[in-house]
Protein backbone atom coordinates (compact mmCIF):
# COMPACT_ATOMS: atom_id res chain seq x y z
CA UNK A 1 0.00 0.00 0.00
CA UNK A 2 2.48 2.36 0.89
CA UNK A 3 4.45 1.30 -2.32
CA UNK A 4 1.56 2.28 -4.33
CA UNK A 5 1.17 5.44 -2.43
CA UNK A 6 4.93 6.32 -3.12
CA UNK A 7 4.51 6.15 -6.96
CA UNK A 8 1.20 7.86 -6.98
CA UNK A 9 3.11 10.99 -5.36
CA UNK A 10 6.43 10.63 -7.59
CA UNK A 11 3.74 10.56 -10.80
CA UNK A 12 2.62 14.24 -9.27
CA UNK A 13 5.59 15.61 -8.38
CA UNK A 14 7.02 14.75 -12.45
CA UNK A 15 3.42 16.22 -13.21
CA UNK A 16 3.61 19.12 -11.24
CA UNK A 17 7.71 19.38 -12.43
CA UNK A 18 5.92 19.08 -16.32
CA UNK A 19 3.31 21.80 -15.42
CA UNK A 20 5.93 24.29 -14.06
CA UNK A 21 8.55 24.08 -16.47
CA UNK A 22 5.90 24.19 -19.39
CA UNK A 23 4.86 27.44 -17.21
CA UNK A 24 7.96 28.79 -17.50
CA UNK A 25 8.71 27.63 -20.91
CA UNK A 26 5.47 29.80 -22.25
CA UNK A 27 6.39 32.70 -20.18
CA UNK A 28 9.69 32.59 -21.61
CA UNK A 29 8.00 32.21 -25.11
CA UNK A 30 5.93 35.28 -24.62
CA UNK A 31 9.04 37.39 -23.18
CA UNK A 32 11.09 36.81 -26.39
CA UNK A 33 7.98 37.59 -28.65
CA UNK A 34 7.30 40.84 -26.33
CA UNK A 35 11.22 41.61 -27.52
CA UNK A 36 11.40 40.18 -30.68
CA UNK A 37 8.29 43.18 -31.38
CA UNK A 38 10.00 45.77 -29.34
CA UNK A 39 12.90 45.42 -31.34
CA UNK A 40 11.16 45.49 -34.97
CA UNK A 41 11.32 41.99 -35.70
CA UNK A 42 7.10 41.53 -36.19
CA UNK A 43 7.25 38.87 -38.15
CA UNK A 44 9.63 36.70 -35.83
CA UNK A 45 7.52 37.85 -32.90
CA UNK A 46 4.39 36.75 -35.11
CA UNK A 47 5.80 33.11 -35.25
CA UNK A 48 6.94 33.91 -31.40
CA UNK A 49 3.08 34.50 -29.92
CA UNK A 50 1.40 31.72 -32.22
CA UNK A 51 3.57 29.11 -29.81
CA UNK A 52 2.15 30.50 -26.76
CA UNK A 53 -0.84 28.27 -25.94
CA UNK A 54 -3.29 30.47 -24.69
CA UNK A 55 -3.88 32.82 -27.56
CA UNK A 56 -6.56 34.73 -25.91
CA UNK A 57 -3.59 36.74 -24.07
CA UNK A 58 -2.06 37.36 -27.42
CA UNK A 59 -4.65 37.56 -30.07
CA UNK A 60 -4.44 41.78 -29.91
CA UNK A 61 -0.30 41.54 -29.53
CA UNK A 62 -0.93 39.16 -33.15
CA UNK A 63 -2.60 42.10 -34.23
CA UNK A 64 -0.69 44.53 -33.46
CA UNK A 65 2.43 43.13 -35.15
CA UNK A 66 0.73 42.73 -38.28
CA UNK A 67 -0.30 46.10 -38.61
CA UNK A 68 3.29 46.80 -37.90
CA UNK A 69 4.13 45.18 -41.29
CA UNK A 70 1.34 46.21 -43.02
CA UNK A 71 -0.89 43.32 -43.30
CA UNK A 72 -4.25 44.71 -42.12
CA UNK A 73 -6.25 41.57 -43.03
CA UNK A 74 -4.61 39.61 -40.77
CA UNK A 75 -4.86 42.22 -38.19
CA UNK A 76 -8.12 42.55 -38.81
CA UNK A 77 -9.07 38.87 -38.07
CA UNK A 78 -7.06 38.77 -35.09
CA UNK A 79 -8.28 42.06 -33.32
CA UNK A 80 -11.69 40.53 -34.18
CA UNK A 81 -10.53 37.58 -32.28
CA UNK A 82 -9.41 39.57 -29.32
CA UNK A 83 -12.93 41.17 -29.16
CA UNK A 84 -14.61 37.58 -29.27
CA UNK A 85 -12.33 35.83 -26.54
CA UNK A 86 -12.50 39.33 -24.29
CA UNK A 87 -15.81 41.24 -24.91
CA UNK A 88 -15.83 43.36 -22.16
CA UNK A 89 -11.89 44.96 -23.00
CA UNK A 90 -13.35 48.76 -24.16
CA UNK A 91 -9.46 49.59 -24.98
CA UNK A 92 -9.54 46.32 -27.63
CA UNK A 93 -12.97 47.30 -28.98
CA UNK A 94 -11.53 50.25 -29.48
CA UNK A 95 -8.75 49.91 -31.44
CA UNK A 96 -9.98 47.49 -33.66
CA UNK A 97 -12.84 49.88 -34.75
CA UNK A 98 -10.02 52.28 -35.09
CA UNK A 99 -8.35 49.71 -37.46
CA UNK A 100 -12.18 48.88 -39.19
CA UNK A 101 -12.14 52.56 -39.83
CA UNK A 102 -8.50 52.41 -41.14
CA UNK A 103 -9.55 49.60 -43.57
CA UNK A 104 -12.63 51.66 -44.62
CA UNK A 105 -15.22 49.23 -43.09
CA UNK A 106 -16.79 52.08 -41.95
CA UNK A 107 -20.01 50.83 -40.89
CA UNK A 108 -18.57 48.25 -38.60
CA UNK A 109 -16.63 50.49 -37.29
CA UNK A 110 -19.30 52.62 -36.70
CA UNK A 111 -21.32 50.25 -34.88
CA UNK A 112 -18.53 49.40 -32.09
CA UNK A 113 -17.97 53.22 -31.87
CA UNK A 114 -21.58 53.69 -30.99
CA UNK A 115 -21.59 50.45 -28.43
CA UNK A 116 -18.98 52.02 -26.82
CA UNK A 117 -20.51 55.47 -26.58
CA UNK A 118 -23.41 53.81 -24.94
CA UNK A 119 -21.36 52.58 -22.25
CA UNK A 120 -19.35 55.70 -21.94
CA UNK A 121 -20.71 58.96 -23.39
CA UNK A 122 -17.85 60.78 -21.40
CA UNK A 123 -14.83 59.29 -22.92
CA UNK A 124 -14.24 62.12 -25.80
CA UNK A 125 -11.58 59.75 -27.98
CA UNK A 126 -14.94 57.76 -28.41
CA UNK A 127 -16.99 61.10 -29.97
CA UNK A 128 -14.00 62.16 -32.37
CA UNK A 129 -13.30 59.02 -33.67
CA UNK A 130 -17.24 58.45 -34.24
CA UNK A 131 -16.82 61.94 -36.11
CA UNK A 132 -13.85 60.89 -38.34
CA UNK A 133 -15.94 57.74 -39.68
CA UNK A 134 -18.90 60.38 -40.12
CA UNK A 135 -16.76 62.63 -42.05
CA UNK A 136 -15.83 59.95 -44.15
CA UNK A 137 -19.16 59.00 -45.33
CA UNK A 138 -19.64 62.68 -45.93
CA UNK A 139 -22.33 62.92 -43.41
CA UNK A 140 -23.15 66.29 -41.51
CA UNK A 141 -23.58 65.55 -38.45
CA UNK A 142 -19.85 64.22 -38.17
CA UNK A 143 -19.40 68.33 -36.91
CA UNK A 144 -21.13 67.18 -33.78
CA UNK A 145 -19.02 64.57 -32.85
CA UNK A 146 -16.42 66.69 -32.96
CA UNK A 147 -17.84 69.40 -30.85
CA UNK A 148 -19.10 66.84 -28.21
CA UNK A 149 -15.22 65.79 -28.08
CA UNK A 150 -14.41 69.46 -27.31
CA UNK A 151 -16.90 69.99 -24.79
CA UNK A 152 -16.19 66.86 -23.19
CA UNK A 153 -12.19 67.88 -23.88
CA UNK A 154 -11.53 71.63 -24.42
CA UNK A 155 -8.08 70.95 -24.93
CA UNK A 156 -8.36 68.03 -27.34
CA UNK A 157 -6.03 69.21 -30.39
CA UNK A 158 -7.80 67.12 -33.19
CA UNK A 159 -11.45 68.21 -32.37
CA UNK A 160 -10.06 71.66 -32.33
CA UNK A 161 -8.43 70.98 -35.67
CA UNK A 162 -11.63 69.88 -37.39
CA UNK A 163 -13.68 72.59 -35.93
CA UNK A 164 -11.86 75.25 -36.80
CA UNK A 165 -11.42 73.83 -40.20
CA UNK A 166 -15.13 73.98 -40.63
CA UNK A 167 -15.49 77.16 -40.10
CA UNK A 168 -12.64 78.16 -42.28
CA UNK A 169 -14.48 76.52 -45.31
CA UNK A 170 -17.80 78.03 -44.34
CA UNK A 171 -15.50 81.55 -44.21
CA UNK A 172 -16.40 81.76 -41.07
CA UNK A 173 -13.05 83.33 -39.84
CA UNK A 174 -13.13 84.58 -36.36
CA UNK A 175 -14.92 81.44 -35.22
CA UNK A 176 -12.32 79.56 -36.65
CA UNK A 177 -10.05 82.04 -34.58
CA UNK A 178 -11.16 81.42 -31.84
CA UNK A 179 -11.01 77.82 -31.69
CA UNK A 180 -7.41 77.94 -33.23
CA UNK A 181 -6.27 79.97 -30.33
CA UNK A 182 -7.81 77.70 -27.98
CA UNK A 183 -5.88 75.09 -29.27
CA UNK A 184 -2.68 77.27 -29.18
CA UNK A 185 -3.24 77.92 -25.83
CA UNK A 186 -2.33 73.91 -24.63
CA UNK A 187 -0.20 72.80 -27.62
CA UNK A 188 1.68 76.06 -29.02
CA UNK A 189 3.48 74.26 -31.97
CA UNK A 190 0.25 72.71 -33.70
CA UNK A 191 1.63 72.95 -37.08
CA UNK A 192 -2.10 71.97 -38.43
CA UNK A 193 -3.36 74.95 -36.09
CA UNK A 194 -0.46 77.28 -37.32
CA UNK A 195 -1.36 76.55 -40.79
CA UNK A 196 -5.04 76.97 -40.32
CA UNK A 197 -4.32 80.66 -38.56
CA UNK A 198 -2.18 81.50 -41.58
CA UNK A 199 -4.78 80.27 -44.08
CA UNK A 200 -7.39 81.93 -42.17
CA UNK A 201 -5.47 85.40 -42.26
CA UNK A 202 -4.94 84.66 -46.36
CA UNK A 203 -7.89 84.15 -47.24
CA UNK A 204 -9.33 87.19 -44.71
CA UNK A 205 -6.30 89.31 -46.95
CA UNK A 206 -4.66 90.31 -44.29
CA UNK A 207 -1.42 89.68 -46.05
CA UNK A 208 1.05 91.03 -43.39
CA UNK A 209 -0.71 89.48 -40.52
CA UNK A 210 -0.83 86.17 -42.45
CA UNK A 211 2.80 86.38 -43.31
CA UNK A 212 4.77 85.65 -39.88
CA UNK A 213 2.20 82.53 -39.53
CA UNK A 214 3.52 80.58 -42.70
CA UNK A 215 7.02 82.02 -41.46
CA UNK A 216 6.22 80.09 -38.30
CA UNK A 217 5.62 76.66 -40.01
CA UNK A 218 8.95 76.94 -42.04
CA UNK A 219 11.19 77.74 -38.74
CA UNK A 220 9.17 74.20 -37.38
CA UNK A 221 10.51 72.33 -40.48
CA UNK A 222 7.56 72.15 -42.66
CA UNK A 223 8.70 72.99 -45.86
CA UNK A 224 6.22 72.85 -49.12
CA UNK A 225 5.03 74.20 -52.53
CA UNK A 226 1.87 75.29 -50.56
CA UNK A 227 3.41 77.19 -47.98
CA UNK A 228 6.04 78.97 -50.26
CA UNK A 229 3.79 79.87 -53.08
CA UNK A 230 1.27 81.58 -50.45
CA UNK A 231 4.47 83.66 -48.89
CA UNK A 232 5.25 84.51 -52.03
CA UNK A 233 1.30 85.93 -52.94
CA UNK A 234 1.68 87.65 -49.26
CA UNK A 235 4.74 89.48 -50.03
CA UNK A 236 3.42 90.33 -53.58
CA UNK A 237 0.48 91.63 -52.30
CA UNK A 238 2.48 94.07 -50.59
CA UNK A 239 4.44 94.86 -53.37
CA UNK A 240 7.53 93.63 -51.64
CA UNK A 241 8.52 91.84 -54.64
CA UNK A 242 12.13 90.63 -53.34
CA UNK A 243 11.11 87.73 -50.91
CA UNK A 244 7.80 87.09 -53.45
CA UNK A 245 10.35 86.30 -55.89
CA UNK A 246 12.31 84.07 -53.23
CA UNK A 247 9.27 82.41 -51.76
CA UNK A 248 7.94 81.47 -55.42
CA UNK A 249 11.69 80.21 -56.50
CA UNK A 250 11.37 77.81 -53.85
CA UNK A 251 7.91 76.89 -54.52
CA UNK A 252 9.17 76.39 -57.84
CA UNK A 253 11.59 73.30 -56.13
CA UNK A 254 9.23 71.04 -55.46
CA UNK A 255 7.62 71.50 -59.08
CA UNK A 256 10.11 72.35 -61.79
CA UNK A 257 7.88 72.13 -64.77
CA UNK A 258 5.31 74.93 -63.09
CA UNK A 259 4.69 77.08 -65.83
CA UNK A 260 2.20 79.62 -63.90
CA UNK A 261 4.89 79.92 -61.05
CA UNK A 262 8.19 80.61 -64.60
CA UNK A 263 5.73 83.64 -65.14
CA UNK A 264 4.88 85.23 -62.22
CA UNK A 265 8.29 85.32 -61.18
CA UNK A 266 9.02 86.35 -64.80
CA UNK A 267 6.44 89.21 -64.10
CA UNK A 268 7.60 90.04 -60.62
CA UNK A 269 11.29 90.57 -62.12
CA UNK A 270 9.52 93.16 -64.74
CA UNK A 271 7.65 95.34 -61.91
CA UNK A 272 11.62 95.19 -60.85
CA UNK A 273 12.76 96.15 -64.16
CA UNK A 274 14.75 93.31 -63.97
CA UNK A 275 13.93 92.60 -67.82
CA UNK A 276 17.11 90.05 -68.01
CA UNK A 277 15.23 87.65 -65.74
CA UNK A 278 11.96 88.80 -66.68
CA UNK A 279 12.68 87.25 -70.54
CA UNK A 280 14.65 84.58 -68.90
CA UNK A 281 11.63 82.95 -66.62
CA UNK A 282 8.99 84.61 -69.29
CA UNK A 283 10.28 82.54 -71.82
CA UNK A 284 10.99 79.26 -69.70
CA UNK A 285 7.39 79.43 -68.93
CA UNK A 286 6.21 79.74 -72.77
CA UNK A 287 8.12 76.94 -73.62
CA UNK A 288 5.77 74.79 -71.22
CA UNK A 289 2.09 76.44 -71.53
CA UNK A 290 0.02 75.02 -74.14
CA UNK A 291 -3.33 77.60 -73.37
CA UNK A 292 -3.92 80.21 -75.43
CA UNK A 293 -0.79 82.53 -74.73
CA UNK A 294 -1.58 86.30 -76.29
CA UNK A 295 -1.38 87.68 -72.95
CA UNK A 296 2.07 85.79 -71.78
CA UNK A 297 3.99 86.44 -75.40
CA UNK A 298 2.21 90.08 -75.39
CA UNK A 299 4.30 90.47 -72.18
CA UNK A 300 7.67 88.58 -73.35
CA UNK A 301 6.99 91.26 -76.33
CA UNK A 302 7.13 94.14 -73.85
CA UNK A 303 9.92 92.98 -71.48
CA UNK A 304 12.52 92.14 -74.68
CA UNK A 305 11.45 95.62 -76.30
CA UNK A 306 12.96 97.41 -72.54
CA UNK A 307 16.08 95.22 -73.15
CA UNK A 308 15.95 96.68 -76.85
CA UNK A 309 15.62 93.75 -78.36
CA UNK A 310 13.44 95.24 -81.11
CA UNK A 311 13.60 92.28 -83.59
CA UNK A 312 12.90 89.81 -80.66
CA UNK A 313 10.17 91.62 -79.45
CA UNK A 314 8.48 91.68 -82.98
CA UNK A 315 8.83 87.85 -83.02
CA UNK A 316 7.26 88.09 -79.42
CA UNK A 317 4.05 90.10 -80.74
CA UNK A 318 3.65 88.04 -83.30
CA UNK A 319 3.07 85.11 -81.97
CA UNK A 320 0.50 86.54 -79.50
CA UNK A 321 -1.38 87.58 -82.52
CA UNK A 322 -1.44 84.40 -83.77
CA UNK A 323 -2.32 83.23 -80.97
CA UNK A 324 -5.11 85.66 -80.52
CA UNK A 325 -5.72 87.35 -84.11
CA UNK A 326 -8.16 89.53 -82.88
CA UNK A 327 -5.52 90.91 -80.07
CA UNK A 328 -5.50 94.88 -81.21
CA UNK A 329 -2.54 95.45 -78.68
CA UNK A 330 -0.22 93.14 -80.10
CA UNK A 331 -0.64 94.52 -83.20
CA UNK A 332 0.32 97.80 -81.89
CA UNK A 333 3.10 96.80 -80.45
CA UNK A 334 4.48 94.95 -83.66
CA UNK A 335 3.98 98.69 -85.42
CA UNK A 336 5.21 100.52 -82.63
CA UNK A 337 8.21 98.37 -82.21
CA UNK A 338 8.72 98.71 -85.91
CA UNK A 339 9.27 102.51 -85.44
CA UNK A 340 11.97 102.54 -82.80
CA UNK A 341 13.89 99.57 -85.29
CA UNK A 342 13.48 100.29 -88.58
CA UNK A 343 15.28 103.21 -90.37
CA UNK A 344 12.47 102.91 -93.61
CA UNK A 345 9.85 105.62 -91.52
CA UNK A 346 7.44 106.02 -95.26
CA UNK A 347 7.08 102.03 -94.49
CA UNK A 348 6.07 103.06 -90.50
CA UNK A 349 4.09 105.86 -91.66
CA UNK A 350 1.94 103.46 -94.30
CA UNK A 351 1.83 100.22 -91.10
CA UNK A 352 0.28 103.38 -89.15
CA UNK A 353 -2.26 104.51 -92.09
CA UNK A 354 -3.21 100.98 -92.38
CA UNK A 355 -3.60 100.27 -88.83
CA UNK A 356 -5.67 103.21 -88.61
CA UNK A 357 -7.81 102.27 -91.72
CA UNK A 358 -8.19 98.91 -90.41
CA UNK A 359 -9.28 99.73 -86.50
CA UNK A 360 -11.48 102.86 -87.11
CA UNK A 361 -12.30 102.60 -83.42
CA UNK A 362 -9.46 101.64 -81.14
CA UNK A 363 -7.75 103.40 -78.03
CA UNK A 364 -4.43 103.62 -80.18
CA UNK A 365 -6.06 105.69 -82.39
CA UNK A 366 -4.92 108.78 -81.18
CA UNK A 367 -1.30 108.04 -80.62
CA UNK A 368 -1.30 107.00 -84.55
CA UNK A 369 -2.70 109.59 -86.19
CA UNK A 370 -0.23 111.62 -84.04
CA UNK A 371 2.51 109.66 -84.78
CA UNK A 372 1.84 109.36 -88.01
CA UNK A 373 1.82 113.68 -88.33
CA UNK A 374 5.71 113.73 -86.63
CA UNK A 375 6.90 111.53 -88.71
CA UNK A 376 5.43 113.08 -91.90
CA UNK A 377 7.17 116.00 -90.40
CA UNK A 378 10.48 114.21 -90.26
CA UNK A 379 10.57 113.05 -93.49
CA UNK A 380 9.18 116.65 -94.82
CA UNK A 381 11.83 118.64 -93.19
CA UNK A 382 14.62 116.13 -94.44
CA UNK A 383 14.14 117.07 -97.99
CA UNK A 384 14.29 120.63 -97.15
Amino acid sequence: MKTKINRVISKLLVLLVFIQFNAEAQSSALLVADSLYAHGNYTKAITAYKTYNNKKEVYHKIAKAYIAIGNYDAALEHYKLSVETNPNDALLKFDYAKLLSRAKKYEDASKIFNELILKDDTNPNYHYEAGIILEKQRDTLALQRYLTAYELDNSHQKAIFKIAKHHLQKRNFETSHSYIDTGLKTYANNLELISLKAQNYYHQEYYTIAIPWFQKLLDLGENSEFIHEKLSLCYSQNSDYVPAIKHRKLALAFNPTDSIAMYVIGKYYEILNDFENAEKFISAALELMDAPLNVEYRTLGVVLNRLEKREEAIKAFKKALKEDPSDLFAEFFIIRTKDEYYADKLAVIKLYEDFVDKHEKNPFKPFAEGRIKELKEEEFLKKD
